[in-house]
């Protein structure tokens, strides 16, 4: 069972939210809080696997909110649910430590596939988020050292896999190759990149020009 905690002002919102997430056979909503002092406090006493986190909230915002439970518990994970857009909201979310950042006008779909992804995969981005990293005023143009280690042709597959929000499993069955194998590939990546999760691969791909606009349906 994913222990999630749901967090967010409106109580309205946030019934609907429980409401979704209790029909699901592998989630568990094991608290809710309106504001972000009572986030930081229920993730100490409840330690749940997933915070589903808005960002306009009163008393403690969830920018400053996840900062908090990242630097108390890191290894609870937070997926900020929003209905900000804009750059200005989703780097700082990312730097404070949100492992996935889901638009509230994305359906209930893309916020399961969410909160799966971040739990077994370790991160989640909306198709519409990659799509305002890609913005060309964005982007940070980054020279390439001779020192600067290559990927490999499969480690390049791998990447652009992850990259279009795949998992382990999903992308050794189009490689045709172990998901163990994929989880090697994945770190070996990771290492290159000198990154520890997939958001910050993609970051990091993303300021190197290694995403496609037509990977962003």
């Amino acid at each position: 069972m994913i222990k999630v905690l749901v967090v967010d002002d409106h109580a309205i919102l946030r019934d609907g939210i429980r409401s979704i997430l209790e029909s699901q056979a592998d989630i568990d909503v094991v608290g809710e809080a309106d504001d972000g002092v009572k986030a930081v406090e229920n993730v100490k006493d409840l330690q749940p696997d997933i915070v589903l986190m808005d960002l306009s909230m009163p008393r403690l915002n969830g920018l400053e909110a996840t900062r908090i439970i990242k630097d108390n518990n890191p290894q609870t994970k937070v997926v900020i649910l929003t209905q900000y857009d804009n750059r200005e909201h989703i780097l700082p979310a990312l730097r404070a430590g949100a492992s996935g950042y889901v638009l509230k006008r994305s359906g209930r779909r893309e916020m399961l596939n969410a909160i799966r992804h971040v739990y077994e995969e370790g991160a989640f981005l909306t198709n519409n988020v990659l799509m305002e990293m890609l913005q060309d005023d964005y982007l940070e143009r980054v020279d390439h050292t001779e020192n600067e280690q290559h990927l490999t042709e499969r480690e390049q597959q791998v990447l652009q896999l992850i990259l279009e929000g795949k998992n382990n499993k999903e992308i050794g069955l189009e490689l045709g190759i172990n998901p163990k194998t994929v989880s090697v590939h994945r770190t070996s990546v990771m290492t290159k990149f000198g990154v520890q999760n997939t958001v910050e691969l993609i970051r990091v791909a993303t300021r190197k020009h290694l995403v496609h606009a037509d990977l962003i349906e």
